[in-house]
């Protein structure tokens, strides 16, 4: 099967933690991975998780490009809004921190944990060195897209 890993014939989509990062490329620019990976979030590729702090990120992020952007706090209100209904949200009970040099990564691998991730799609891949231990893969937007078989 082209997309996913294929078991039986099942196709198995692979969850993920998209970083803010990714999320404000893609709001900055509609050319890139980012911006892709945004677009493909309701093709039934993968499945995002998110859990409550990592919304309010995400959404303190994308409002300060208020102003220094075409997007307005609605465009950004919509894009968050999409972004939660094809989400799984998820609960965190446990908390692994300190394990990440910046506790906002913590957030995001708190979430992949928690969720059963494979996966975490950030730009800063160095910052998640330690998250290996997990079975978590951390991948750039693209490298992602190659994996589903996307175009990016």
């Amino acid at each position: 099967m082209r997309h996913g890993i294929t078991y039986n014939t099942i196709m198995i989509q692979p969850r993920i933690v998209i970083d803010t990062n990714v999320l404000v490329s893609a709001l900055r620019s509609k050319h890139g991975a980012s911006y892709q990976l945004l677009m493909q979030m309701d093709s039934g590729l993968y499945i995002p998780s998110v859990s409550v702090p990592l919304v309010l990120e995400y959404e303190y992020a994308a409002k300060k490009l208020v102003g220094n952007t075409r997007l307005s706090e609605q465009d950004v209100d919509a894009v968050i809004d999409y972004l939660c209904a094809q989400a799984k949200l998820t609960e965190i009970y446990y908390l692994w921190r300190p394990l990440l040099k910046d506790p906002k990564d913590d957030m995001v691998l708190e979430v992949a944990v928690a969720s059963g991730c494979n996966h975490i799609v950030t730009f800063n891949t160095k910052d998640f060195i330690g998250a290996e231990s997990f079975g978590i893969k951390i991948v750039t937007p693209q490298l992602f897209l190659a994996e589903i078989g996307a175009k990016p």
